[in-house]
């Protein structure tokens, strides 16, 4: 016996792949589903990305080795094992894989012992290739030694996966025949074959029987193996005993003409009672064969007869009928025939070795008659038997036939195959099974094809739902998205801040609209950012009006701060968007108030979550009536803020439209943040040390900007960080909408919007209550008018 080298955790794994290799999406599912189970879906993900393979692989589609090779490569890589570890770990999953899909009873019934069932696993492979025709699995042949160990060759054309064999051989042994297995390599080399290299690895295997009943439930999925300790050790005696009695009759029957293993020895033990050993089997041969070979060459239409030098001695009819040549007895069988499976050179010798195997060969062509030029090639497919006495081989095989069309295809009826050949009746059931597996393709398919359309659907929904939600509240939209009517809500408090472009109508009339709209473009995207900074609400956009509420529809108690902030961010921000008639920073009037307000959805078609009451067109007054680059407050605002870490200045008192007279204030600056908090940027180490634009000159604050302009696209790409307030505002849904309305106030029905604006409106004004009533002040107040010029931008818009 050669030495023995233990090498089945080596350090060292190339990957190697043959390109024209290819394997079922079972193989690929099976990899997923262990990294899936063990790991988790993010490692997967990772696996998956980092492999570039696909994430689903369907079960009767072929892949590339490639794909394979490479998800095991990135495996190792990722979980930091050994590329033999994560081998063998996948040959015992693969085995519980296959039972789990379906293969437990075909697996079970291979053999009554290891062996056998290694020694039948190149017939399974053969049967699975009449479904599975694109499949190129590997060979196993088993050597039997005198201590009772076993040298198992393993011939495949890919190479690296040996460590695979000893996963699932050990699991069929510990699951099927109660044993535990060691598996060594003893050599590995590469064969030259007819088709190129193949991998031979010859594994010597050693068995004992498995005492520890906690791995073996473990890894046993079936209810009867996991069975208590009681019953597991009776189990283990009955084994003993019928090993004792195995042996006794071993020794009676030595003298058999026919030599015979011990598992033959046990099948022939018959026990009656409590395991009482009676007698053995002995089989009886004739001392003549009492068929005449006119009779055997019918009843076996497709069999041959060669001996050592491959000269055919004796062919059944039907395959004399194909293949006329084999009438003319002596002929060489390797001139008419080529061994497809398993891969060796048409010896005797390589017959001899592979004798456990079933051998496919095909007809070659140029032997063939001229009638077969355009017809695909016959294959047989059968079992070698060597003939001792006579010092031949005896092929007895049946057509290799996968469908009734492979049959008409070769000018061949079911009639031309005997009786008792169960070929007849595999073809028919074979046939089926394709078309169900075709249908299960299919099926397949479209599961495939509707995961993919229900993962694009999520996005666009995602995207949908992001859109409808930087339309309306999340709550309110929800509640539409349900068909639910919205009702009006009073909030009992709130600011609401209005700003808008100063000579805004004579850059229109000397601009392009597409400059407009550039410019507006950049001013909304830089106070869009400023509502995610400060959580504050954006009502809408007319024009260069943008409109803006805090404590709505989410009340908190910081509104009047966080809209104040915001009011500070906008003025740093405007001084970054340029005028595109001078080329020098725009300017912006500012107007903020406090006080209640009626809140709803009104309209079916784009509809508009609005605001109404008298606070409202306080707002719109405190814009209209501001000054350009400054905050204007109003009297609730300025008692709101009082106290809260702002600089406010007062203005003094002004005649205001509808309202007469009012005391005004001007916020400055925040006496404690500092601008990048404002203005929502990650803190610089040189933030400390710089004064910020809120405390500075208009003059030199437009040379700081102009002098950080260069860097404000890279500014605005920084990440948005929320500045922190006191409280901390809830994400709205259905579930607590109701909370939300205890807590702003009770709704209100259509028919008391007027009420409010008449509370807080002693004196009645000529206007209504509506959202941006500016333009008729700006009208009033000798202002060009520019309402015609708003609602055609906003149009383009």
């Amino acid at each position: 016996m050669k030495k023995r080298v233990n090498i089945i955790y080596q350090t060292g794994w190339t990957r190697v792949s043959d390109p024209s290799l290819r394997m079922y999406g079972f193989i690929n599912t099976c990899l997923k589903s262990l990294i899936i189970e063990k790991f988790g879906e993010e490692t997967w993900e990772k696996l998956r990305i980092a492999a570039e393979a696909p994430d689903t692989f369907m079960t009767f589609k072929v892949y590339a080795d490639d794909n394979t090779m490479r998800l095991v490569e990135e495996a190792c890589k990722l979980l930091d094992v050994e590329p033999a570890m994560v081998l063998q770990q996948f040959g015992e999953y693969f085995f519980e894989f296959c039972k789990r899909s379906g293969y437990d009873h075909m697996l079970r019934t291979l053999g009554g012992n290891l062996m056998e069932f290694i020694e039948n696993l190149d017939a399974l492979h053969s049967y699975l290739s009449l479904s599975y025709q694109e499949m190129n699995a590997p060979s196993f042949r088993v050597e039997k030694n005198e201590d009772n160990s076993m040298l198992l060759h393993y011939y495949s054309d890919r190479r690296g996966l040996c460590h695979i064999v000893p996963g699932i051989l050990g699991a069929v042994a510990l699951d099927f025949f109660n044993s535990e297995i060691t598996m060594d390599i003893v050599s590995q080399m590469e064969e030259e074959e007819r088709t190129g290299k193949k991998e031979h690895v010859v594994f010597l295997v050693t068995q004992k029987p498995a005492y520890s009943h906690k791995r073996r439930s473990r890894l046993s999925a079936k209810p009867q193996y996991l069975s208590d300790t009681r019953k597991q050790s009776e189990k283990q005696l009955n084994k003993l005993d019928l090993e004792r009695a195995m042996a006794k009759m071993k020794s009676k029957v030595s003298g058999s003409p026919v030599r015979k293993n011990h598992w033959e020895t046990v099948r022939g033990i018959v026990k009656l009672g409590k395991g009482k050993l009676l007698r053995g089997f002995e089989p009886v041969y004739p001392e003549r064969l009492w068929v005449d070979v006119k009779t055997f060459c019918n009843s076996f239409p497709f069999h041959v007869v060669f001996n050592e030098e491959l000269r055919v001695k004796q062919a059944g009819i039907n395959i004399q009928k194909l293949v006329p040549g084999l009438q003319t007895m002596d002929i060489r069988l390797d001139e008419y025939f080529n061994i497809v499976h398993p891969e060796v050179t048409f010896k005797i010798s390589s017959v001899r070795k592979f004798i456990n195997s079933l051998f496919v060969l095909r007809t070659k062509r140029e032997m063939m008659p001229e009638s077969w030029k355009h017809r695909p090639m016959l294959e047989l497919r059968g079992q070698m038997v060597w003939m001792e006495y006579l010092q031949c081989m005896v092929y007895l095989c049946s057509p290799l036939l996968r469908s009734l069309h492979e049959l008409e295809e070769r000018h061949m009826h079911i009639s031309d195959i005997a009786s008792h050949d169960v070929t007849r009746d595999l073809i028919l059931l074979n046939q089926q099974r394709l078309a169900e597996m075709e249908l299960s393709n299919q099926l397949e398919r479209k599961k495939e094809e509707l995961r993919i359309l229900s993962k694009h659907l999520e996005e666009e929904k995602k995207k949908t739902e992001a859109l409808l939600y930087a339309m309306l509240p999340k709550h309110v939209a929800n509640q539409l998205k349900e068909g639910k009517k919205v009702e009006a809500g009073e909030f009992k408090e709130c600011t609401i801040l209005f700003s808008d472009v100063v000579t805004f109508t004579n850059i229109c009339a000397q601009c392009e609209p597409i400059q407009i709209v550039v410019m507006l473009n950049t001013m909304y995207l830089k106070f869009d950012r400023l509502t995610t900074v400060h959580d504050v609400y954006k009502v809408e956009t007319i024009g260069d009006a943008y409109m803006v509420v805090g404590g709505v529809p989410v009340p908190v108690s910081s509104h009047a701060e966080r809209v104040a902030n915001f009011s500070l961010g906008m003025i740093i921000a405007a001084k970054g968007v340029t005028n595109p008639v001078t080329g020098t920073p725009i300017q912006i009037r500012v107007g903020v108030t406090t006080g209640p307000v009626l809140a709803g959805v009104v309209g079916e078609k784009m509809p508009r979550y609005c605001l109404f009451g008298d606070t409202v067109n306080t707002a719109s007054r405190m814009e209209s009536h501001g000054v350009p680059n400054k905050i204007h407050l109003s009297p609730s605002a300025f008692r709101a803020l009082k106290d809260k870490n702002f600089e406010i200045h007062e203005r003094g008192e002004i005649e205001v439209k509808g309202k007469g007279k009012m005391c005004t204030y001007f916020l400055i600056r925040n006496l404690v943040a500092s601008e990048s908090e404002i203005m929502g940027r990650p803190l610089r180490e040189s933030d400390s040390g710089r004064e910020s634009l809120q405390s500075l000159p208009d003059s030199k604050a437009e040379y700081v900007n102009q002098k950080d302009r260069g860097c404000n696209i890279y500014q605005d790409r920084r990440p948005t960080v929320a500045m922190k307030y006191t409280d901390t505002s809830r994400i709205v849904t259905e579930n607590i909408y109701t909370e939300i309305k205890d807590t702003a106030g009770k709704t209100r029905g259509s028919e008391s919007y007027g009420s409010l604006h008449s509370v807080h409106s002693p004196q009645k004004s000529e206007d209504d209550p509506q959202q941006l009533p500016k333009h008729h002040d700006e009208q009033e107040m000798g202002k060009p008018s520019r309402k015609n010029t708003k609602s055609n931008l906003c149009i383009l818009l």
